[in-house]
């Protein structure tokens, strides 16, 4: 058990942190959980905001050392992919989130440069059509 630099990727924002790493057990301080995810570890639970997410009940998900990152995206509904050995890990947005902004049918904005290198976002198109060909070599 070591506690060292750890890599979380958050949908799109990278966090550089500390972490207790156990095998294939990642294991964040309530600090840098609260510093990077925005989770504090209150009475109630863990807490954002409004929203509580009870600890209670779940074995091994808040410890002496830390609180487990996969037990913690399982409980809320979030997809995780790990890479101890590397000393990183992704952790996606919610299911029923994804299905929202898929609902919505609104693309989010991004920005891409072109053969000449001018860089062009989506939002600059707002309310005109707008084709995009996109292509990969897998």
């Amino acid at each position: 058990m070591t506690r060292s630099s750890f890599t979380l990727i958050d949908e799109q924002k990278t966090f550089e942190i500390e972490a207790t790493v156990e095998g294939d057990r990642i294991r964040l301080s309530a600090e840098a959980l609260a510093a990077t995810l925005g989770w504090k570890l209150e009475e109630k639970g863990l807490c954002r905001g409004d929203a509580c997410v009870p600890v209670s009940g779940v074995e091994g998900l808040v410890t002496q050392q830390g609180i487990d990152l996969a037990l913690l995206a399982k409980r809320l509904g979030r997809p995780l992919a790990l890479d101890p050995e590397h000393r990183v890990a992704a952790l996606a947005a919610a299911a029923a989130d994804r299905a929202t902004a898929l609902a919505s049918l609104a693309a989010p904005d991004f920005t891409l440069p072109d053969l000449n290198g001018h860089k062009h976002s989506l939002s600059d198109h707002r309310g005109k059509k707008v084709l995009l060909v996109a292509y990969a070599s897998w």
